[in-house]
């Protein structure tokens, strides 16, 4: 076994890949790294209340680092090819982990939703967990949209459409958003016609609007959010809370580690909230470098995906991003209050192992697409293939064997 596979930062490959794959891998380090700071400066106060330990929630966190950390450098050694034949099983093992959560004596409720399986001390959330898989499977059924049969297309726009009904009744309208949007946007990259995606987002906004109309607790949300102000100790104390934090933190913030509502009043301080946190502790000027930052990773995503010459590795780029940069974006917008309160986590900052095992994974997906920006034709999937064998498949025919997608 390579053991310098399960240590990212000192991978001797690292020299051979393209400029975009060694500074999106580098920046995701960066991203990483900072987002342990951040949650050991959140987490801190109320750990030492809770566990009567203040390094709890960073020492859980980065055990599912380096869990992450062992499938991020996985992926990143193995062909996109190989990933996205690989991910529809892995896609419906989720789905049925999913629904073993809306099993009473399985799935764990918290705050009123049950997203959680218990894995012995530790929990898992299969909702997160699915976000990659949707990526690979969403690039993959999109990109070969025009060579497949309408049977076909059916049947998988069918199970994307049970995977968010799933998720819908968790209920987890938050990540059922953000999966929604990530497959309407790689759809949207592949250039299907405006009318299925006209008919996809109208179909999306209804199922929102059932969702609200079915849930107590989401339409007081979208009250609360409208006017936090009018009862600010009760529906609109989070995002009242919030506010403070980040109106708190003026032009360049409190200082590390000094923020005041996280040990007081702000809720879930290092996980739903923690960009609150650090607009305290860094004020105006470190929120403009954190979405410099992002902006900076979503410009050298779009990079690799417009350089990118196989169809479904540059859909595979897109979704990659949507998930981390899009999902970034709009936690930062529920905690502004441009967005209703909602619990969706910061990708890479947020506590939660099903999340950073999660961002890991697609970030990977990214760099591994990167890596392929100067072939014609993907990596072979074996080393000792003939020389004919040797000649690269296009990834389009791995859906033609029988016009449908395993």
């Amino acid at each position: 076994m390579n053991i310098a596979r399960l240590i990212p930062w000192i991978d001797p490959t690292v020299s051979q890949w393209s400029a975009e794959a060694r500074w999106l891998r580098w920046l995701t380090f960066v991203w990483l790294g900072a987002g342990l700071l951040v949650l050991f400066s959140a987490s801190y106060a109320v750990a030492v209340v809770e566990h009567g330990y203040g390094l709890h929630y960073v020492m859980v966190q980065l055990m599912w680092v380096v869990v992450g950390l062992v499938v991020f450098n996985r992926i990143v050694h193995t062909s996109l090819d190989r990933l996205i034949q690989g991910s529809g099983i892995v896609l419906l093992v989720l789905v049925g982990l999913v629904a073993l959560t809306l099993i009473p004596s399985l799935g764990v409720t918290v705050n009123g939703a049950t997203r959680w399986l218990p894995i012995g001390p530790f929990m898992i959330q299969p909702s997160e967990l699915i976000k990659p898989c949707l990526v690979l499977q969403g690039a993959r059924l999109f990109g070969s949209w025009h060579r497949l049969s309408w049977s076909t297309r059916l049947t998988w726009l069918g199970i994307f459409a049970a995977i968010l009904g799933l998720i819908l009744i968790q209920p987890n309208l938050s990540t059922a958003a953000i999966c929604g949007l990530t497959l309407w946007l790689i759809a949207l990259a592949s250039g299907l016609p405006y009318l299925y995606l006209l008919l996809t987002s109208g179909g999306g906004l209804l199922a929102a609007v059932v969702s609200i109309s079915l849930k107590s607790y989401q339409r007081e949300r979208i009250v609360s959010f409208l006017n936090p102000w009018a009862d600010p100790g009760n529906k609109g104390y989070q995002l009242v809370q919030s506010l403070l934090a980040i109106g708190s933190g003026g032009l360049w913030g409190q200082g590390f580690g000094l923020s005041e509502q996280k040990l007081y009043s702000l809720p879930i301080q290092y996980t739903d909230f923690i960009f609150a946190v650090f607009a305290e502790e860094f004020g105006f000027a470190g929120c403009l470098v954190l979405l410099l930052f992002l902006g900076l990773y979503a410009s050298l995503a779009m990079l690799v995906a417009l350089r990118l010459k196989q169809p479904l590795y540059r859909l595979v780029a897109v979704g990659a991003m949507v998930v981390l940069v899009g999902q970034a974006l709009l936690n930062m917008g529920v905690a502004t209050g441009v967005l209703p309160t909602t619990g969706l986590p910061f990708p890479l900052l947020s506590y939660g192992g099903s999340s950073m095992v999660a961002s890991l994974a697609t970030a990977a997906l990214l760099v591994r697409a990167a890596r392929d920006i100067n072939l014609d034709a993907p990596v072979p999937l074996q080393r000792h293939q003939s020389a004919a064998g040797n000649q690269a498949r296009s990834p389009l025919r791995v859906l033609d064997g029988g016009n449908a997608l395993s």
